[in-house]
C-alpha cells in the first residue's frame, strides 16, 4: 500500500509499505477512505515532536471501513463506517477511568497514531484498542462530516468543556485556523453572551466573518483595547489560546480579566514563559495539555443532529499519490487553506 511516511527531520515521502494486520486481539484494521492533515504533522516533519519515530506512516486524522478485527473487539465489526480517535487508550488504567485518556499508561497510550506508530495518511491503518479508538459514524453523517472529529473536533470539545464557558461569560478565541475554528463552533454551543475571535490572516477573518456573522472579531494588534470594550469585567471571562505563538501566549492572559480561565489549546514549538511578578494579582487559572479525546461519540451524535458543521473547513480534496502537494498547500497557507482531505 502508499503510505506517507516521516524519512528524517525535514523530509516525508509517498513510499510503498505492507498492509498492516492484525497484531492483538482488540486491534482493528481500518481501509482509510479519507484523511487530513495536521498541524501536528508540520511539527513531527520540522522536529518539534521529539518522541515521532523516524519510518513511520503519518497522519491522525481520518474515517474510514473496519476491514478486519481482533476476536475481543466487540463495538465495531467489518463493513462499518467509523471515525479514528486521535489517541490510543486502553480504557482500563486510573487515567483512562478518569477521562484523561492522553495520559493513559498503556506502551502505545495518548497520540501514538501517526507519531509512534503508523498512522493514517495511507491505504489502510491499524488501530489499537479498537473498541476505545473507533466511533461508528451515523448513517446520516458523511465521510466528509465526520472526518475531523477524532482530532481537531474533539480538541475544540474538550477545551471547551474544562473551560467552564457560562451564559453570561465573554469568550476570547485566539487564533482562527480550524483548530480555533472548532473551539469556536464549541464555544458557540454553551451559548456565552459573547464571542470574540482574534487572528491576524485576514483571509482566515473573512472565514469566521461569512460563516458565524454573529461572533466579534478583532485583529490582535487591537485585541487587548477591544475585549475590554466588549466584556463586562474588564477582560474575557474565559480564554482560549488556539494559535500557538510566544505573542498569542501573552495576548491569552492579558485579555483575561482577574480570575479568569485561560486555556491552553495550541501546541508550542518552544517553552513559554508566565511572567509572575507581572501578573501577580489576577489569579488566573491556567488549564493545559493534549486532548483528552473520549467524547467522539457525543461529538458525531451532535454533528447527526446538526448543530456541529466543520465540512466548510474542508476547502481542498487531493487523492493520496499527490499528497506531497497537499501538504505544500497546507504548510504555505495558500488559497485560503484550511484543511485538506485527502482520498
Amino acid at each position: 500500500m502508499l503510505a506517507y511516511t516521516y524519512v528524517e527531520r525535514g523530509k516525508f515521502e509517498l513510499q510503498e509499505k505492507q498492509k498492516p494486520a492484525l497484531q492483538d486481539d482488540r486491534d482493528a484494521i481500518i481501509r482509510v477512505t479519507l484523511a487530513s492533515i495536521c498541524t501536528s504533522d508540520l511539527h513531527i516533519k520540522h522536529g518539534s515532536v521529539p518522541r515521532a519515530v523516524p519510518g513511520v506512516t503519518v497522519g491522525h486524522e481520518m474515517v474510514g471501513v473496519v476491514e478486519a478485527v481482533g476476536p475481543a473487539v466487540a463495538a465495531v465489526k467489518p463493513g462499518d463506517r467509523v471515525a479514528v480517535n486521535v489517541e490510543t487508550f486502553c480504557g482500563e488504567c486510573f487515567f483512562c477511568k478518569h477521562g484523561y485518556v492522553n495520559n493513559c499508561t498503556d506502551p502505545n497510550g495518548g497520540w501514538a497514531l501517526g507519531c509512534r506508530i503508523d498512522g493514517g495518511q495511507a491505504e489502510y491503518v491499524r488501530v489499537p484498542y479498537a473498541d476505545q479508538g473507533l466511533n461508528r459514524i451515523p448513517a446520516n453523517v458523511s465521510d466528509r462530516q465526520a472526518l475531523l472529529v477524532g482530532d481537531v473536533l474533539a480538541t475544540g470539545f474538550w477545551a471547551v468543556r474544562i473551560s467552564e464557558i457560562g451564559p453570561e461569560d465573554t469568550v476570547l478565541i485566539i487564533g482562527a485556523g480550524p483548530t480555533g475554528i472548532c473551539t469556536l463552533l464549541c464555544a458557540l454551543l454553551k451559548r456565552p453572551a459573547r464571542v470574540i475571535v482574534c487572528e491576524k490572516d485576514a483571509a482566515r477573518l473573512r472565514f469566521v466573518r461569512e460563516h458565524y456573522p454573529e461572533v466579534l472579531t478583532v485583529e490582535p494588534v487591537h485585541a487587548l483595547e477591544f475585549v475590554r470594550a466588549n466584556s463586562s469585567h474588564g477582560g474575557a471571562d474565559v480564554v482560549l489560546e488556539a494559535a500557538g505563538a510566544e505573542e498569542t501566549f501573552r495576548l491569552a492572559w492579558k485579555c483575561a480579566r482577574p480570575n479568569a480561565v485561560v486555556t491552553i489549546v495550541a501546541l508550542y514549538n518552544g517553552s513559554q514563559i508566565l511572567p509572575l511578578p507581572e501578573m501577580y494579582g489576577k489569579n488566573l487559572t491556567f488549564k493545559t495539555g493534549g486532548v483528552d479525546g473520549c467524547d467522539c461519540g457525543e461529538i458525531l451524535e451532535l454533528v447527526s443532529q446538526g448543530k456541529l458543521d466543520t465540512e466548510p473547513l474542508i476547502t481542498h480534496t487531493y487523492p493520496l499519490k499527490e499528497i506531497a502537494a497537499a501538504y505544500d498547500l497546507f504548510e504555505n497557507r495558500r488559497d485560503g487553506v484550511m484543511k485538506v482531505a485527502i482520498e
